[in-house]
């Protein structure tokens, strides 16, 4: 199944946002200045973004907390729940549009709404989308044992296990392929 560009984008900006969190057992915060929620912003091609204050940056901050859980729950039922939470806390109202180049889709949130409940509706709503097409299995956590951001896995077949298949997955076949010339003698 394939999503629509924008949940697709959707989902693209809750994964980046929830991997901003400190890893466990570390201290650094991705998403600690006014300055990382500019670049978050920029990075993920938000528009209509006007003046970023210290409010918009720990509301968003707080966010992160809302969605972590999402991609560990046990059941369609929890992640339902949990989703339902999350849309409940933004104002919604759906509209169509179709700009920057893109064909008709539609915004969950008004453009004036705060940052942080643009990015509580369109990506509850992506994430609600997910859920009720059956598709919950493709949220996740990298399988890296070193490694606990979460994914979202858009392959035809759903064999992403990585976060980054450049830095995780390629860290851990090299480790296997080390270890095989190592239990071969060589």
């Amino acid at each position: 199944m394939t999503f629509s560009h924008d949940t697709e984008q959707a989902l693209g900006t809750l994964v980046r946002l929830v991997n901003t969190l400190p890893a466990p057992g570390s201290q650094v915060d991705e998403l600690k200045t006014l300055e990382d929620l500019d670049k978050f912003i920029h990075d993920r091609e938000f528009s209509a973004v006007g003046q970023l204050t210290s409010a918009d940056l720990e509301e968003v901050r707080a966010l992160r907390g809302m969605f972590a859980p999402v991609f560990t729950t046990g059941s369609d039922a929890e992640a339902a729940g949990l989703v339902n939470a999350i849309i409940a806390r933004g104002a919604s109202t759906p509209k169509l549009t179709n700009h920057d180049g893109h064909p008709w889709h539609i915004h969950y949130s008004r453009d004036d709404a705060s940052l942080a409940s643009r990015i509580t509706v369109e990506c509850g709503i992506a994430l609600a989308q997910v859920i009720a097409s059956g598709e919950r299995e493709r949220l996740r956590r990298c399988e890296a044992p070193d490694c606990d951001d979460a994914l979202i896995d858009l392959s035809r077949n759903r064999s992403k296990r990585y976060c980054d298949a450049r830095t995780c997955g390629n860290r851990l076949h090299v480790a296997a392929y080390r270890e095989r010339r190592k239990t071969a003698g060589e």
